[in-house]
């Protein structure tokens, strides 16, 4: 941390970036270019060129051109590679975090966290010689005929990668992709290219043979592009439902493999037994941290029986205590948002569900950041009074407002939550082991928090999900990836 000055980003202008195909850094073909912003300032310190359909064909192709050298390469040399980019981005960790919070907004301890998380993935990956293994029956249908499974890459495989974790979401998938045998394209969030171009700079000190990870920048037009092109095997995705919806419904009309991680709306369930002092930490990080903008992100506090009234007070105090400023202050605890567009939805929001009751106890429409008046901040809020059929409830702000809402039991608590449409993360605070096992027993969420808010899954974990908020079979991360990347296939011989 000492090579940097804390407050002032890296560089002011990273000017027209490229994208990253067969190892060379390629300037697109496009007269369509956006701005990347900073939300701290509004600031541009960039231009993101938008990929045209011909050139992301021209990145698949060259994916497919690497895939069979690199399939035939041993898991073991594979492994190696992953070892190598692990050691290159523990020295470049640092570096990376501080532009993911230039572009996206998070506080800078946020980016680094998102940034560990990453190299753990790269991590998982590197015992791939233990995770891709097969199994095998002698004399299995009969005397002297044998069975053996093996797991075989497939092919080209996409991400089309979120804002929100800029950095380590894509690396939910390419590097078990990767290990595995296939080769990999990645259409980065055009909000927030910075992160991964660096990134890939960064790894073509891995000497990674070309064509094996490409990295494109676009919108809808490469995205398409992508889920139409029949070399590509498979696709994986995370962001809105919307989105998922179509991608999913997109791969299942080609042929092709998805993992579609979407939308959520997660409740944080406190019973009158928990330990409201000693959770309060992290019930403000589920609710504020990222400004709100992750899956994981705490949206409905469920106050169960007489535990309102000591949760509403303890809740707003420490809300009300977070810091909000430009993320590169080592004090921050919430940076802004990452959009002009983004902060007017969530004003709308507010602005909602007070018209339809809510109470609002603790503001942060109004919250201004001496220095930095032209960025998106919006503070910590909170809404009381809050009834389950209320619009701010029921949808996806992707912003930091808490909605209070009381029940009489823990039954309750649970119809609540599995009335949702949304099943990405549930969490109960409670003192008794009777309480949390039927909670995560009953709950419709794929992952669960017990006594924590962010039931964040590691590496060697699936990040799971259900209802709307997951299309698929397979998740990202640990075996689920390692299985989606692969094939299985039955040998069966005698002698």
């Amino acid at each position: 941390m000492s090579d940097f000055n804390l407050l002032k980003p890296l560089k002011e202008d990273y000017g027209t970036i490229r994208n990253f195909i067969d190892g060379d850094w390629v300037e697109p073909k496009t007269d369509r270019y956006l701005d990347i912003v900073n939300p701290a300032d509004s600031k541009a310190i960039g231009k993101l060129p938008l990929t045209t359909k011909a050139e992301t064909d021209k990145a698949i192709q060259k994916a497919h051109d690497a895939y069979w050298d690199w399939r035939t390469t041993p898991p073991i040399v594979r492994a190696r590679y992953m070892f190598k980019i692990k050691a290159i981005l523990d020295k470049y960790h640092e570096e990376i975090a501080r532009i993911t919070t230039q572009e996206h907004g998070k506080a800078i301890d946020e980016a680094r966290g998102e940034t560990l998380r990453s190299i753990e993935n790269v991590e998982t990956a590197a015992g791939i010689t233990s995770l891709m293994m097969g199994y095998n029956l002698e004399d299995g249908a009969a005397k002297n005929i044998d069975e053996t499974v093996v797991r075989q890459p497939l092919g080209v495989f996409a991400c089309v990668s979120p804002f929100n974790f800029p950095g380590m979401v894509p690396f939910w998938f390419w590097p078990y992709a990767v290990a595995t045998g296939n080769t990999f394209v990645i259409k980065v969030s055009e909000q927030t290219p910075l992160t991964l171009t660096r990134t890939f700079e960064i790894l073509q000190d891995a000497d990674l043979p070309d064509g094996v990870l490409n990295l494109v920048h676009g919108d809808k037009e490469a995205v398409d592009a992508i889920l139409d092109n029949p070399l590509v095997k498979g696709v994986t995705f995370v962001g809105s439902t919307p989105v998922g919806k179509y991608i999913y419904a997109r791969c299942g009309a080609t042929g092709k493999r998805c993992i579609a991680q979407a939308g959520a709306k997660n409740f944080l369930t406190v019973m009158p037994d928990a330990e409201i002092d000693r959770s309060t930490g992290n019930m403000m990080a589920s609710f504020f941290g990222c400004t709100g903008q992750r899956c994981l992100a705490g949206a409905n506090l469920v106050a169960v029986g007489d535990v309102y009234e000591e949760l509403k007070e303890k809740f707003v105090k420490a809300a009300a205590a977070l810091k909000v400023g430009p993320g590169l202050d080592e004090s921050v605890n919430m940076g802004p948002i990452i959009s002009r567009k983004s902060l007017e939805r969530v004003h709308n929001y507010i602005d909602m569900a007070v018209k339809q009751g809510a109470t609002v106890l603790l503001d942060g429409r109004d919250v201004v950041v001496p220095g930095y008046e032209g960025g998106f901040y919006v503070g910590p809020t909170v809404l009381d009074n809050v009834t389950p059929d209320m619009t701010h409830a029921q949808e996806e702000i992707f912003g930091p407002v808490a909605s209070i809402i009381r029940v009489k039991d823990l039954e309750e608590a649970i119809k609540l939550t599995n009335a949702s449409p949304f099943g990405n993360s549930a969490s109960i605070y409670t003192t008794s082991g009777r309480n949390a096992r039927t909670y995560w027993y009953k709950i419709q969420a794929g992952n669960i928090g017990v006594n924590l808010g962010i039931a964040a899954a590691m590496a060697y974990f699936p990040f799971a999900g259900q209802k709307d908020s997951f299309f698929g079979t397979m998740h990202g991360q640990g075996k689920d990836a390692v299985q989606f990347f692969t094939d299985s296939k039955v040998v069966i011989t005698r002698w």
